[in-house]
């Protein structure tokens, strides 16, 4: 499902100070890029972002298909960054950002909240997770705390993080019968690694690989890496 039709309305100047003049003092600003593909919301964040005291908007691109080079330039503090895009999508992106810079804190700011998505970009190193639903000061806010060390989500997203987390106490754990070296591989995925890099740790060979990853999918009964590393974290798998 792509996203539904969102517009990003701006607070008034009542709500978001613009003399950001005073804040002569760059220690405090918090450098913020954004990727999002829908022009009319990349822009509507730029706006709020530039708009904002004690942030400096670095950009937005519509893609991660340069993602690491885009970190590299401008090293921003936070990211705000979309799933479903075209080329490199946000959850890739993601990944890339916490391989290479991980200190960068990465927000996702999404219409899906369900518990694939969800679960794999907490698993890939997620810092908040909000819904575009969010009103434009609250996004302001997100990016503050998460600066600060927090970790921003929509309430709706904390409630099924918490229900995970309760219900992981309340069953025993499964192992879905997968085999000690079905283990490691499934536990390397959730680390981020790829199937080269699978290969190289366990040394075997990437056919070798890709055989074990298939036999994993039919056991969890899902079809793609994602819902993979997603079950293997919600279910405590690895």
């Amino acid at each position: 499902m792509k996203e539904q039709a969102f517009m990003l309305r701006l607070p008034s100047h009542d709500d978001v100070s613009r003399n950001k003049n005073r804040s002569l003092n760059f220690v405090s600003m918090i450098k913020v890029a954004v990727f999002e593909d829908r022009p009319e919301l990349r822009e509507g964040l730029a706006d709020l972002l530039t708009s904002a005291d004690e942030i400096k908007f670095c950009g937005a691109w519509e893609n991660c298909n340069h993602v690491q080079r885009i970190m590299q330039q401008h090293q921003p503090d936070v990211v705000l960054m979309d799933i479903e895009m075209p080329g490199v999508n946000g959850l890739e992106g993601l990944q890339i950002i916490k391989k290479t810079s991980p200190q960068i804190n990465v927000i996702i700011l999404t219409v899906f909240e369900n518990t694939e998505n969800l679960f794999s970009a907490l698993c890939l190193g997620a810092n908040g997770y909000l819904l575009k639903s969010t009103p434009p000061l609250k996004i302001i806010e997100a990016v503050k705390e998460v600066y600060a060390g927090g970790a921003p989500m929509t309430a709706s997203i904390a409630a099924k993080v918490l229900r995970s987390f309760a219900s992981h106490t309340q069953r025993a754990n499964s192992d879905y019968s997968l085999s000690p070296r079905e283990k490691d591989i499934l536990s390397s995925l959730v680390k981020g690694n790829s199937y080269k890099m699978i290969a190289a740790e366990l040394s075997i060979a990437i056919d070798t690989v890709r055989t074990h990853i298939r036999k994993i999918y039919d056991k969890l009964h899902v079809h793609s890496m994602n819902e993979a590393v997603a079950k293997a974290i919600h279910n405590r798998i690895v």
